[in-house]
């Protein structure tokens, strides 16, 4: 089966919540969305995500380089259907916009289970990907957030072989801990 269910992965963390909470995982997300199409990009259909988190690092630094200097660890998975499935880890830095509003930036890498150079689908050229993503965010409650998400993964030319990449544009719920 082609699908990575994002659900199981939400699910999992919320009964492991009390364990973690706070200490280790900061954040669980889960959303919605669809791939951009373009000329080369073959998938269809809804993608459903599920992230999680992990607490920022510490530094003794404010303002601007507190934010460079405690990114959080991002680890997720994405896919659908009809749709390429990702599992992807990396280093996420949260900008507060005042006191409800907020931006956030990520890079890391992703792996997938797409084509690499023929078939149905886009053509990714390599197994392992890398992945930056951006959202821009509204604090709704102390613990609740929405975001609206775009993400790219692609190889940047670094491997031999077709460099279709994906790009996915959703909304996605935080809860956070």
């Amino acid at each position: 089966m082609k699908f990575i269910s994002p659900l199981a992965l939400v699910l999992g963390i919320a009964f492991a919540q009390p364990v973690f909470s706070g200490d280790l995982v900061d954040e669980v997300r889960i959303g919605a969305g669809g791939l951009l199409q373009s000329d080369s990009s073959k998938d269809k259909g809804a993608v459903g995500s599920a992230e999680i988190y992990l607490a920022p690092f510490k530094s003794s630094r404010t303002g601007a380089a507190a934010v460079l200097l405690e990114p959080r660890i991002q680890l997720g998975v994405s896919g659908g259907p009809d749709a390429t499935d990702q599992a992807y880890a990396g280093l996420n830095w949260h900008v507060p916009l005042g006191e409800t509003f907020f931006a956030e930036a990520g890079f890391g890498g992703t792996v997938h289970n797409g084509n690499l150079d023929t078939g149905d689908g886009p053509r990714l050229g390599c197994r392992f990907l890398f992945r930056e993503h951006v959202a821009l965010g509204m604090r709704l409650t102390d613990t609740v957030n929405l975001m609206a998400t775009a993400d790219h993964s692609s190889h940047a030319n670094l491997c031999d072989g077709p460099n279709d990449g994906l790009t996915h544009v959703g909304l996605a719920v935080g809860i956070k801990f």
